[in-house]
């Protein structure tokens, strides 16, 4: 409930939140899942062997990375620039092999996160020294304004991990149309799309029987609590994943086991929760090849290549623009 409307906010993870928990239903954005409590419950998650997208598209890298580089090289070098980079644990197989056969490429990461970029700078310095780095740290909607300012020679814009799952079709669909905007016409864009597969695989996926993922949700609720003031009671909220084959389209929420009232001081803020309300934290969107083609087309993008797995679990496709 909206006790008293705030209309100044310190900053946008404070804005989001108040709206977030003031809407019916309410919600919660996955962005701010990312701290450095987040990262690490993040990475954790990539190491489960029900999470199976990490490891499918190393595979992918792993096993067409000559074809690849082929694909990404040009003439005067290149920039590879990365949105949501993360800890750059599969991007590193491509930036080892650019670097060992000496091509001339600028990296550039980009993460919401300080906390990765800061660590993935570390672990390249000491693994990669001679790759040149600059970090970009904000979102990838605030970055993909600056990336027009790219235009001296052909960028590679790289979206691993599936991260467009985390938009409904008509976010992607806009989020793909800034891409298009800040593209030269040499430019290509290279993104990974988890694929619709067995339901139950994809549950599991998004809810291991260990509880990391049910932590790594939480961890937005413990962020609020330190960061904003609030009095969350973590042990009071369960995580609960739904997938509709239909739609392709898996959601997170985080339930309330029973009738609540939490307070947010810093927001003046308190929220009434009813017995089993719950919060929206994520979407995870699963595509086929008919889907991803048109989210291209509404994006005036197409798509001239793609590389898969050995289970056709997991794809990343190559866009141009048209």
């Amino acid at each position: 409930m909206k006790n008293n409307i705030k209309t100044r906010f310190a900053s946008a993870f404070e804005e989001d939140v108040y709206n977030g928990l003031t809407s019916c239903p309410k919600h919660l954005s996955s962005k701010y899942f990312y701290d450095k409590k987040g990262d690490k419950l993040f990475k954790d998650i990539m190491d489960l062997p029900e999470y199976y997208l990490t490891n499918c598209e190393y595979n992918i890298l792993k096993d067409n990375i000559q074809e690849i580089a082929d694909v990404f090289w040009g003439t005067n070098g290149f920039d590879l620039i990365e949105l949501g980079a993360g800890d750059g644990k599969k991007t590193k197989l491509l930036l080892r092999y650019l670097s060992e056969n000496r091509i001339d490429f600028d990296y550039l990461p980009v993460d919401i996160s300080q906390n990765a970029l800061d660590e993935l700078q570390e672990s390249l310095k000491k693994e990669l020294p001679t790759v040149s780095v600059k970090l970009q740290q904000g979102t990838y909607f605030d970055t993909l304004a600056r990336l027009s300012d790219y235009n001296s020679r052909k960028k590679v814009i790289l979206v691993l991990g599936s991260n467009i799952g985390n938009l409904l079709h008509k976010d992607a669909i806009d989020f793909l149309i800034q891409i298009h905007e800040a593209m030269s016409p040499d430019d290509m864009l290279f993104m990974g799309f988890d694929q619709k597969k067995d339901p139950q695989i994809i549950l599991d996926a998004y809810n291991d029987s260990t509880g990391v993922t049910a932590a790594f949700n939480k961890n937005l609720l413990e962020r609020i609590n330190t960061e904003l003031g609030g009095n969350f009671n973590l042990d009071s909220f369960g995580h609960w994943e739904t997938y509709n084959p239909e739609t392709g389209t898996a959601k997170s929420f985080l339930i309330s086991s029973q009738k609540q009232t939490v307070t947010i001081k810093d927001l003046e803020l308190k929220v009434e929760f009813e017995a089993w309300e719950s919060i929206h934290t994520e979407i995870s969107q699963k595509y086929d090849d008919m889907i991803v083609e048109w989210l291209a087309n509404q994006a005036d993008l197409k798509v001239t290549d793609s590389f898969t797995d050995e289970k056709d679990y997991y794809k990343n496709y190559i866009f141009r623009k048209k």
